[in-house]
């Protein structure tokens, strides 16, 4: 009975220090000349990795320096300083990508921060396509009515598609940008056709049709349903887009 009523306590004791908060101080002690935004943000795993959220909103105080103080549970979180949009998100000197911020909360905490470029500051050198033989653009502008919109349409064929007579399944892949070329892609191309090159030999191929997104209605375009913060879902009207008009390209 005793050692009952001990783990009891115990269970209970773990339960309630799991859903105790600390207080957690973020600054901002260095930024790149290239600041001129007074607006700067924490995006991570405990907001949703909104990159604009006003709870999570940096004010500057008497020393200059950015503040944000907030409270969490216990637990591991990531996140990225951001100046309020995934295009103005912090980076490394020369534009190489940061991997997410991290902490494990056990304690009240003051996290120190230096910002050593934003990625919308970084001058762009001219890129490379990494885009193979098999990768085409159907059409730069083809016509979604549901989006009232044009956008660019890429499309892959296997090895030896054009004197095959095989049927081959057909992948749709949004993102089109990041597909299969490094030059169009915003933080590094994912490799689908060097992939799928790759196997051709040992299994049958596809082909791959890919969309680009919408740019800052991104989200919209990937939700099924209305949003209060970022307003109308229109994955129905992109899976419309997809079923009616996908067969015009190939």
């Amino acid at each position: 009975m005793i050692k009952r009523i001990f783990f009891l306590l115990a269970f209970i004791i773990t339960v309630l220090l799991s859903f105790s908060q600390h207080s957690v101080q973020f600054i901002i002690s260095l930024l790149p000349l290239s600041s001129a935004d007074t607006d700067f943000f924490v995006a991570g795993s405990f907001n949703g990795w909104d990159p604009q959220d006003k709870n999570f909103h940096f004010e500057k105080n008497a020393n200059g320096n950015y503040f944000l103080g907030t409270k969490l549970a216990n637990g591991m979180y990531e996140f990225k300083i951001t100046r309020g949009n995934w295009d103005k998100v912090e980076c490394k000197k020369g534009g190489t990508d940061i991997q997410n911020r991290s902490f494990n909360l056990t304690s009240d905490t003051t996290i120190n921060l230096v910002i050593e470029e934003w990625a919308d500051k970084v001058e762009k050198k001219p890129g490379v396509s990494t885009a193979n033989s098999n990768v085409h653009i159907i059409d730069t502008a083809f016509s979604i009515p549901q989006l009232k919109t044009t956008r660019r349409i890429w499309i892959y064929l296997p090895p030896g598609y054009k004197t095959s007579k095989k049927n081959y399944p057909v992948l749709y892949m949004q993102d089109g940008q990041n597909v299969f070329d490094e030059k169009t892609s915003f933080s590094g191309e994912w490799g689908v056709d060097e992939t799928l090159d790759s196997i051709s030999r040992y299994r049958r191929g596809m082909i791959v049709v890919a969309i680009d997104h919408g740019g800052t209605k991104r989200i919209n375009e990937y939700c099924p349903y209305d949003m209060k913060k970022y307003g109308k879902g229109e994955w129905g009207s992109v899976c419309g887009f997809f079923g009616k008009h996908i067969e015009a390209i190939h």
